[in-house]
Order: C-alpha cells, then structure tokens, then sequence
C-alpha cells in the first residue's frame, strides 16, 4: 500500500488481517488524506462532494463486506457490530442531507473530516480489531 501524504498516516496498527477488508480500510484513509490535503490548499470545498458520494458507496459496501466476514466466522458481537455500521451509514447520511441542502462550504468539509477520521480511527482500533482476534483465534 501507498503512502499517505496528508491526515491521518496508515499503520500496520489499523490492520485486520483480512487482505480485502484491509485494503478497503487503506483506501478510504487515501480518500481522507486527500481531502485534508485538498482543504489545506483551500480546495476543500470542491472535495466534499467526491468524498461523501465515496462514503455513502463506501458504507454499504464496506460493511456488507466486514458483516459477511462476522457471519462466516460466527463473530460474537455481530448484532452490536452492525448496529455500530448502522449508526454511521445515518451520520453519513445527515452529512449528504446537509451537502444537499446548503452545498458544499469549508465548514462542511471539516465536519467531514472530523466525524469520519474520529469515527473511522476508533472504530477500526476498538472495534474491527476485535474482529481480526476472533478470526485469527478461529483459524488456529
């Protein structure tokens, strides 16, 4: 995987294990970093459009993918887990809403970057991590 120039930096830390699931991680870390890099330059506005119709793909595919995972290895906290992707799909949801309604503003586009880099940051080291354990200690 490439390297990150802006953002929040990829880490072997935030990997699964799951070659798909963690390639899909990296790649929104690349979307993000873009997107800081771009409102560093000034040119965040014109990004936020191009980010949030990435997340919305991103949040039903992604998941689906990671729920598939949780399933096929019989994951413990599943229901819990999806109620958390849920959750999200709804944040990212009010953020198109908001988009829609008053456009794409520098505003938008940090509340963009805070709410997903926090949410993404967290969720993958509290709880996608505990996904990874579970498949490893599935396989051994």
């Amino acid at each position: 995987m490439g390297e990150i120039k802006h953002g929040i930096a990829w880490s072997e830390e935030y990997e699964l294990g799951n070659k798909k699931v963690d390639e899909q991680h990296y790649h929104l870390f690349e979307l993000l970093s873009d997107l800081i890099g771009a409102c560093m330059e000034g040119e965040g506005v014109a990004k936020v459009q191009e980010t949030l119709d990435f997340l919305v793909n991103y949040t039903v595919q992604h998941f689906n993918d990671e729920e598939v995972l949780q399933l096929q290895y019989k994951y413990p906290d599943y229901t819990r887990h999806k109620q958390l992707h849920e959750d999200f799909k709804a944040t990212v949801g009010e953020l198109v809403q908001n988009f829609k309604r008053n456009g794409s503003s520098e505003e938008l586009s940090t509340d963009v970057n805070k709410i997903v880099v926090h949410w993404l940051v967290k969720h993958i080291k509290q709880e996608d991590k505990r996904i990874g354990v579970h498949i490893r200690n599935s396989v051994t």
